[in-house]
């Protein structure tokens, strides 16, 4: 134990969710867990496992007709353990048991919250396990409404509690059945809304959602993250609706719905696998993107997009890079390239080598399918279910890269050795 608590925070919290995932897939193989007459394996339970820890939402198997409520209850506590992170969750345990969380905890807790400092480490994890709380109760009483009226009150119940836990941590899971998601609610305006507000919510991060609540919802007292984080997230939803209608037959609400979705939450209420090239594209351009830094969700995050068109912008005009009356720090620009690199080489390798195990799989099918599982959106044409055992593998490894980030994963190979020779900086030629 000593030997792994020298670790680097990083390789904690991989091993924290890889052992998460693995615990999962063993728990969800138990006959409790299990429907009577149905046959589960054991790569379809650790891609349910993965997926739920990685708050994704892709599903190889349906959930409502595979697993037992016991097995859905598991479910939703992997869900809620992904999205709040291992590492918070450990440290909700452990302040609820009365003792104190020692330096290595808190070092931890920074690295797995992208925190700048560890000034109010404790305070912060109490906020956010207060603020699932709220969120989480409050979407699932709304959402009982509308499922009550399709089910018995205790089914509804369990129901509704499921889809919050879902929404708010951005994992596309439902447990209807019959691989529908929410397409029977497609018109159903309090549903719709409901699950938009807590996918939002639970995709802005909770640094944002406290900063809010600080400044009493005054836009000019925020911190620039926060400024940045809500006017790019307002930005994508809003484009994203106006081109979801103009490529798709489908209504306002469920234009708003999928722009919403798309970015990392992955329920959808109408079927995917009947969309446009083009509406694909739009909902893959979203899934890349993602939510932002400190949320449930996944992606190259909102914060990095903005960097990243701030330096364009520079570039193109021969200025500085600034937002919101600040200079953009060069260090968060050399960032957010190389995160964009990375995440650009993650999915287009694992499309390469999907479509190289799939080929009668169409090439639109396969990018939306591997950038769905790097954003940890869960969003699909109906292809996952067939993918071969290896191709599920290579999602499953998608998923866990993209729920840590691709930088994090990198940083894992690094083994602290100092740079110490220092050649002369060169000329290279760039455009």
């Amino acid at each position: 134990m000593k030997r792994l608590w020298r670790l680097s925070p990083a390789r904690i919290i991989a091993l924290g969710f890889l052992t998460v995932i693995l615990l999962g897939s063993l728990l969800l193989m138990l006959p409790i867990s299990v429907q009577d007459g149905v046959e589960l394996r054991y790569i379809d339970s650790l891609y349910t496992s993965t997926s739920a820890v990685c708050v994704t939402g892709l599903v190889a198997v349906d959930a409502g007709d595979t697993f037992t409520y016991f097995g859905q209850f598991i479910l939703a506590l992997l869900i809620q353990v992904g999205g709040l992170g291992v590492t918070a969750v450990g440290a909700g345990i452990i302040l609820a048991m009365g003792r104190k969380i020692d330096l290595k905890g808190r070092l931890l807790i920074r690295e797995a919250m992208n925190l700048d400092s560890g000034r109010g480490l404790i305070r912060f994890v109490k906020s956010i396990l207060l603020t699932t709380l709220i969120f989480e109760t409050a979407g699932a009483l709304l959402s009982l409404i509308v499922f009550s009226q399709d089910y018995p009150f205790w089914r509804a119940l369990g129901i509704s509690f499921f889809h919050s836990v879902a929404a708010f941590n951005n994992s596309g899971f439902d447990v209807l059945g019959n691989f529908q998601n929410l397409i029977p609610y497609q018109d159903n305006v309090l549903l719709n809304l409901t699950t938009c507000g807590l996918i939002i919510f639970g995709g802005i991060g909770f640094w944002v959602i406290k900063d809010l609540w600080d400044n009493r919802l005054r836009f000019h007292r925020l911190r620039l993250h926060s400024k940045v984080v809500l006017t790019v997230s307002a930005a994508l939803i809003v484009v994203g609706t106006l081109l979801v209608k103009l490529t798709e037959d489908v209504t306002w609400l469920g234009a708003f719905f999928h722009s919403v979705s798309a970015r990392t939450a992955g329920f959808s209420t109408y079927p995917l696998g009947t969309f446009s090239n083009a509406g694909l594209l739009v909902l893959t351009v979203l899934m890349f993107i993602g939510a932002s830094p400190g949320s449930t969700g996944g992606g190259i995050k909102t914060s990095t997009f903005f960097v990243l068109l701030q330096a364009i912008k520079a570039a193109a005009t021969n200025r500085s890079a600034k937002a919101f009356h600040f200079s953009i720090p060069r260090e968060a620009i050399h960032k957010a390239m190389v995160l964009t690199l990375m995440a650009l080489a993650v999915v287009v390798t694992g499309t390469w080598i999907l479509a190289a195990l799939e080929p009668e799989l169409r090439l639109m099918d396969v990018l939306f399918e591997v950038t769905s599982a790097f954003g940890t959106v869960g969003l699909s044409t109906g292809i996952t279910p067939n993918i071969c055992d290896l191709g599920k593998l290579l999602c499953i490894l998608i998923m866990y890269i993209g729920r840590l980030g691709p930088l994090t994963v990198a940083t894992l190979w690094y083994f602290g050795r100092e740079e110490r020779i220092h050649y002369p900086e060169g000329n290279i030629a760039i455009g």
